[in-house]
């Protein structure tokens, strides 16, 4: 799955019915879903939040510009909050399956689109600034939009996109890339602000006011403020209040958790309360959260234990909001709280269902689900009972060698094993579409040309499907000899039932690879994916002969006396 989160803010947060007019052209574009909707009158200003497909988040936020800057103008306007546009900023965050550059991209592509179709003047802004100096938001807006006919005159100003000529309506906007900020605070168990702050100060990246041994602020040679920097990057923090909660927290926010993680800043908390006689009784979250953040601090904790962090991605997440202690003030709800889940599909219709029912549809007189759905599943079972042996061997004695082994074949094995549950589902929906292009109508020649395409392009997805399984069996099938290898004794025949699940599910699947072949047209396409195949079964074969071997040799009896 590709999410990117876009954050745009619009000069106007007073009238309802222009605020639901600007979400309701960004909601209008498919696979949008809006997240909040935050309007301020004092700042007359709304901050729309909104997640989606690249592509789709990167129309819906053209729509939501074009929208404010039909319906509002920037002549009139007026608010607390700095702006310099009818769309002041439009950031794009990546969240999932895609990168900042990813990000970068989509921010020139729609700074472009917004100033040669509506004639608003676009800069760029933090990760897709083009020159230094405009990588901060403030330093664009100086001058806000009562200075922008000046600042347009200045060549040092010149737009990323757009003529320099001011839009009286809407002013400029400014695109950009950053990091998600995760909104997040530590409890403790005191009502004390001051002491709250303290280990604020320490945390934070900005530090504290250095001070001599009178305690006397130290000052520079421009008569400035000498800082003591934080422990941690990209981390702002303070230390409040909460009258609801009735104790004091410290309130963090992470401008970059990949940089520090959550779970580190927990733990340093932890740590300099204890130094201050006090505790921290857990954590809340405000807002939402990247999946990531939590599987991060999940593998953490597990590995504190001495456990392996190959388990399924729901224990993680269980691991992680038990040690965070996120449910310390209000309930926390994993389902409303990560962001993905907010987007999440429904479930796959096969890998949902029972054994039982999976097992009694596939006996049904239909052909699919049929046999690239079992290789599918064959290979899921395979990686399932690789990271079960890896677990079973992480932490036990006489396996301190391997430990590194193991917790990597859990790992990756997790991985694939929601791959090829997934692919269960893509296999027959590939099928479906082969049989829905083929009932395409062809009286006429034009139909007859798009029925050839749709079918051409429809067998090449069913071929690529089962050649995915492939790969990922052959994968699945080296864990397995990794751990038949190095892992648990006691263990060693479900590694190599995981390899003859993994051997099936190669097999079955090349079988899909090949008879899906017939049906192409593509004489190049057809031949490279065959080598392809090939090469892939040569390697699995392989690896099944070591898997037997290695069984072979553990579970032989003693030699006859």
């Amino acid at each position: 799955m590709k999410l990117v989160e876009c954050v745009p803010n619009f000069s106007e947060g007073r009238d309802a019915e222009k605020i639901k007019a600007i979400t309701d052209a960004i909601e209008a574009a498919p696979g949008i879903k809006l997240l909040d909707v935050d309007p301020g009158a004092s700042t007359n200003r709304t901050v729309v939040t909104f997640i989606g497909p690249p592509e789709a988040v990167a129309e819906a936020a053209f729509q939501g510009i074009a929208k404010a800057a039909e319906i509002i103008d920037m002549r009139g306007h007026k608010g607390a909050h700095s702006r310099m546009g009818a769309t002041d900023v439009c950031p794009f965050v990546p969240v999932t399956g895609v990168t900042m550059d990813d990000c970068v991209r989509l921010a020139g592509e729609l700074g472009r689109r917004v100033a040669d179709e509506l004639g608003i003047p676009v800069y760029l802004y933090e990760a897709a600034a083009r020159r230094p100096e405009r990588r901060n938001l403030a330093t664009i807006r100086a001058g806000e939009y009562e200075g922008l006919p000046d600042k347009l005159k200045d060549p040092a100003w010149a737009p990323d996109f757009g003529a320099s000529v001011f839009n009286p309506k809407s002013g400029a906007t400014i695109v950009g890339a950053r990091e998600f900020l995760i909104a997040y605070n530590i409890n403790l168990n005191t009502r004390d602000r001051r002491l709250a702050h303290e280990i604020a100060l320490s945390l934070r990246e900005s530090g504290r006011a250095k001070r001599d041994k009178d305690g006397n602020l130290v000052k520079d040679v421009r008569g400035g403020t000498v800082k003591v920097p934080g422990k941690f990057k990209e981390v702002k923090a303070v230390g409040w209040y909460v009258e609801d909660y009735g104790l004091a927290q410290i309130s963090v926010n992470f401008t970059n958790y990949k940089v520090t993680p959550v779970h580190v800043v927990f733990d340093e908390a932890v740590r300099l309360a204890a130094k201050l006689g006090l505790r921290v009784t857990g954590s809340e979250l405000v807002g939402l959260i990247p999946k990531e953040a939590l599987l991060m601090a999940g593998r953490h904790y597990l590995e504190k234990q001495g456990k392996s962090p190959g388990v399924p991605e729901a224990e993680l997440v269980r691991t992680a909001v038990r040690s965070l202690g996120l449910g310390d003030v209000v309930p926390f709800e994993p389902e409303k709280k990560i962001i993905e889940d907010q987007v999440r599909e429904p479930g796959p219709a096969l890998a949902a269902m029972s054994l039982r029912g999976f097992v009694d549809e596939l006996s049904m007189d239909s052909p699919a689900p049929g046999g690239g759905s079992v290789a599918a599943l064959c290979g899921a079972l395979a990686a399932g009972l690789a990271a079960m042996v890896a677990n079973l061997t992480v932490g036990k004695t006489g396996y301190e060698a391997v430990h590194g082994d193991m917790v990597s074949v859990a790992v990756r094995a997790q991985t694939l094993k929601d791959a090829l549950l997934a692919a269960v589902d893509e296999d027959t929906e590939a099928f479906n579409k082969v049989m829905e292009a083929f009932r395409l109508p062809k009286t006429t020649p034009e139909q007859a040309e798009e029925k050839d395409r749709a079918v051409e392009a429809a067998n090449r997805e069913a071929t690529l499907v089962p050649l995915r399984v492939l790969e990922m069996a052959v994968e699945a099938i080296g864990l397995a000899r990794t751990a038949a290898a190095k892992g648990n004794r006691n263990s060693v025949s479900d590694a190599g039932v995981a390899g003859l699940a993994a051997q099936a599910a190669g097999e079955g699947a090349h079988y899909n690879v090949l008879i899906n072949l017939a049906g192409i047209k593509d004489a190049a396409f057809a031949g490279r994916v065959r080598r392809q195949a090939a090469r892939l079964r040569r390697t699995l074969d392989k690896e099944a002969k070591a898997v037997r071997a290695i069984l072979a040799r553990a579970l032989a009896g003693p030699a006859a006396g």
